[in-house]
């Protein structure tokens, strides 16, 4: 089995947020795929196995992080498409099936992705309690993000806070059943994006994950209702960065970018 590592959100390797991605003919038993995730131990890895022609979808498509299985996952879906459309095992518009629904990757002739997610409903609630003094940061909002999800989205003062950010991750662990993303807008309208976050996921066995596309189908429309404007790029991460861009359509969000491979090699197990 042919097994690949790929930069997704990112023209460049190195950079964007890395998944593990197998095609299968089919999914065998649910912990051999969670030892395989383990083994490859990135924030995601994606399994796909090809469907039978007629139906609402092409592939299956299922995410597993280092510890457990999640409903919803962008950048390993980004990496699953452009591994399907660079080997020619699939052109144009691929449908996949998941968890939390079915997906939409259409690939443009420039090489992006642009990938049709449900938007993420978005909730107000008070600020936990123990949440400023884990993030060491004044916080401005905090909204719940829902089951398929189940991140808090925090909004910060403004973007140097969130680049500052060292969290106190065994407490962030409580605050949700997935993890934190913390948001503010950038400080500079002219630098190529429009909003900035960081996203920790203790809960799930990932401390920070790079560029969370999932996270996006939240933050498009918190922050497309601030601006005023459906189409915006967010921009992701701490050491590692990536751009993601968002258009909001209602009830589903479209999320764009490229990837790279970066990997390839053989699964003898």
């Amino acid at each position: 089995m042919r097994i690949r590592i790929v930069d997704a959100f990112t023209d460049r390797p190195f950079s964007g947020n890395p998944a593990g991605v197998l095609l299968l003919d089919s999914f065998p038993e649910d912990a051999w795929l969670q030892k395989v995730a383990a083994e490859v131990n990135l924030s995601e890895t994606a399994f796909a196995h090809p469907l039978p022609a007629g139906g609402e979808a092409d592939w299956a498509l299922r995410w597993f992080t280092p510890t457990t299985e999640v409903d919803m996952c962008g950048h390993a879906t980004l990496a699953t498409a452009h591994v399907l459309h660079t080997t020619g095992a699939a052109t144009g518009t691929v449908r996949f099936a998941a968890r939390c629904g079915v997906l939409g990757a259409t690939a443009e002739a420039d090489g992006t992705i642009t990938m049709d997610f449900p938007t993420s409903p978005l909730t107000p609630v008070p600020c936990p309690d123990g949440l400023e003094k884990a993030l060491g940061a004044e916080v401005v909002a905090v909204h719940d993000t829902g089951a398929h999800i189940g991140d808090l989205v925090v909004e910060l003062r403004d973007e140097a806070a969130v680049r500052s950010l060292a969290p106190d991750l065994a407490v962030l662990k409580t605050m949700s059943s997935r993890g934190t993303i913390v948001t503010a807008a950038a400080e500079r309208p002219d630098g190529g994006y429009d909003f900035v976050s960081r996203g920790f996921f203790p809960a799930v066995g990932i401390d920070e994950d790079p560029v969370t596309g999932s996270a996006h189908t939240a933050l498009a429309p918190y922050w497309s209702a601030r601006f005023g404007r459906d189409e915006l790029t967010g921009l992701q991460g701490g050491a590692r960065t990536g751009l993601v861009r968002t258009r909001l359509r209602g009830d589903r969000t479209l999320l764009g970018g490229r990837a790279v491979t970066v990997i390839e090699g053989d699964l003898h197990a």
